[in-house]
Formats: structure tokens, C-alpha cells, sequence
């Protein structure tokens, strides 16, 4: 079903955020995903940033598609099916969100409707690829890092992480960004006994577990994912290490 554009945020000359209207999507949980269908070009997965009234994905420009959808405007068009997936489950009382880059979209929903304690990193290459600072500002303690330093801790994500649980302690941590990031905060949280739940990107044709072309060591990220717990991604031998093209080639990540 095709769905209008109802408002547009682009935060970037690479990042966009496109609102619209979608009464299944009003009642996603944090971490699900919708198909969006870019006529004429393709359809890709793609997380829901914004759930409520209105719903959003946010688009880092990268391929064909996302270029396409970057260039859209209020009042074009998309095709939208879902929400799919296994999104987010609120635990503990005190949580820590580990985002990198474009990594932020799914876990904003969550960082909303967290009743929690919650303290945010937002990690990105510099400061004018940092999504959403405002906005999360105003609902978390939050925790800016950049690769070169030009806003907050210079460092990476991951480097913070280690600042942040020396400091203090927390129920559970969330992430979601690249893979190599998201395997390093699962070493942090191994070696010290942290449990975590991470949100898994791969390559996605039917997005409703038929097509078996996003699977990782028997896990389906469309069907079982693309939320995973810590005990899951602990018979993942290949997170962090491999992933599939669009081909099926298994390629190192």
C-alpha cells in the first residue's frame, strides 16, 4: 500500500528523516521494521526512527534506494508492509543505549518509552553527522563521542562505554550501529557480566523469514530478529566477522 510523505527533517547533506502515516505502524514496538517500496527502483528494509501519531525512517544515503528516498519530498509517495520482527524488551531500571551513526533510528522509540534511568551514547565520525542531539538531550543523559573529536569525547562509542561502566553500573545496554561497534560492545558487556540486547542489519529480500537470505548461524534477522539478546548473539559465530551480498557470497564484514 503506497503511503504520502507527510513531513521531511533532513538533518544533513546525507541524512533525512520522512514522516507519514501508517495505522499498523502506530502500533510497531521499538526495534521492528517496516519494507519500504521505492516505486520504479526497489524495496529495502528499513527501521521505524519515529512511532506514535505519526511514524518515520530516518535514511542514510548509500545505495540506489536510499538516494531515491533521500531526493523524496513531502507529498511523494512510498510503499510500506509491516512492521516485521522482534523488536526491543524493556528491562531493568537503569540502561545504557550504545548508538553509532544511523545507528540511533531504532533505539529512539525505545529511549522514549524506557521508564528507566537512561543514558545515551551517540557516536558518529564528527559532530555534523550526529543525529537527533537535541531531541535526546531532552529525554536521557546523553553522551557524545566523535571519531575526530570536533563535539564531545574523542574516541569511539565503544571507548566511552568503558569510561561510562567504570563510572557507573547498569541493568542492561542497548545497541544498535555497525557491526564491528556492536561486537565490541558485546566483549565489554561479556567481560563483565553485562546483559544487552543488540539490533542485527543483513541483506533482506521477503523480510518475513521465507527467503532465508538474511540468516546468520541459523538465526533468521527478519523472523527471529532483528532484535537479539545476549544469550542468542552468543551462537552467532559469525557476528561480527561475516555477512551475505545481495548475491548470497558470504563476505568478511
Amino acid at each position: 500500500m503506497l503511503y504520502k510523505i507527510e513531513k521531511v527533517i533532513i538533518h544533513d547533506s546525507y541524512h533525512k528523516t520522512l514522516f507519514f502515516s501508517c495505522e499498523k505502524c502506530r502500533l510497531a514496538e521499538p526495534g521492528q521494521f517496516v519494507m519500504i517500496w521505492i516505486p520504479t527502483i526497489d524495496e529495502i528494509p528499513m527501521s521505524l526512527s519515529h512511532i506514535g501519531e505519526m511514524q518515520a525512517i530516518t535514511v542514510k544515503k548509500v545505495g540506489e534506494a536510499t538516494h531515491a528516498l533521500y531526493e523524496m519530498k513531502k507529498g511523494d509517495r512510498i510503499g510500506i508492509r509491516g512492521p516485521y520482527g522482534k523488536g526491543f524488551t524493556e528491562k531493568g531500571e537503569k540502561a545504557l543505549f550504545v548508538a553509532g551513526g544511523i545507528g540511533i533510528a531504532p533505539l529512539l522509540p525505545l529511549i522514549k518509552k524506557y521508564k528507566g534511568e537512561k543514558h545515551v551514547i551517540l557516536a558518529a565520525r564528527t559532530k555534523s553527522m550526529l543525529l537527533f542531539e537535541n531531541e535526546l538531550a531532552k529525554i536521557a543523559r546523553l553522551h557524545i563521542a566523535t571519531d575526530d573529536g570536533s563535539h564531545g569525547f574523542k574516541g569511539f562509542a565503544t571507548d566511552l562505554m568503558k569510561k561510562l561502566i567504570d563510572e557507573r553500573e547498569f541493568d542492561i545496554v542497548y545497541t544498535c550501529g555497525p557491526e564491528i561497534m556492536m561486537k565490541k560492545v558485546f566483549d565489554i558487556c561479556k567481560e563483565n557480566g553485562m546483559d544487552m540486547q543488540a539490533s542485527l542489519e543483513r541483506y533482506m529480500k521477503c523480510g518475513i523469514g521465507i527467503c532465508d537470505s538474511c540468516s546468520i548461524n541459523g538465526y533468521r534477522v527478519c523472523k527471529d530478529g532483528p532484535v537479539f539478546d545476549f544469550a542468542t548473539i552468543s551462537k552467532m559465530p559469525d557476528f561480527g566477522k561475516w555477512k551475505r551480498n545481495e548475491a548470497g557470497k558470504k563476505i568478511t564484514i
